[in-house]
């Protein structure tokens, strides 16, 4: 059954750093795109960060702040997270090229002081 699940969310203040996971289950972890995206309270489901075999593309917002990885041994991508701000308060979740309708839980993170 494909899968995504979302973990390493969490609270934090302002400028602090989290560290997000996303595995994935072998049959959508998808060797050339990978995506990490957020949706804010009231807010539309944004892109966050793609994460292909070769580079990481980053929205603007996020951009020198956020580092996207991954581990195609394990099915796994991660989403580094630093100098957070209140805007980055969402549910994030990962989403594979493979299976663009399939979704995770997510995982909360809340920046706040």
């Amino acid at each position: 059954q494909a899968q995504l699940v979302e973990s390493g969310g969490g609270s934090v203040q302002p400028g602090g750093s989290l560290t997000l996971s996303c595995r994935a289950s072998r049959s959508i972890f998808s060797e050339s795109a990978m995506a990490w995206y957020r949706q804010a309270p009231g807010k539309q489901r944004e892109g966050v960060a793609i994460i292909t075999d070769r580079t990481t593309h980053y929205a603007d917002f996020v951009r020198g702040r956020f580092i996207g990885s991954r581990d195609d041994a394990e099915n796994t991508v991660y989403l580094q997270m630093n100098s957070l701000e209140s805007e980055d308060t969402a549910v994030y979740y990962c989403n594979s090229g493979a299976a663009p309708n399939t979704w995770g839980q997510g995982t909360q993170v809340t920046v706040s002081s």
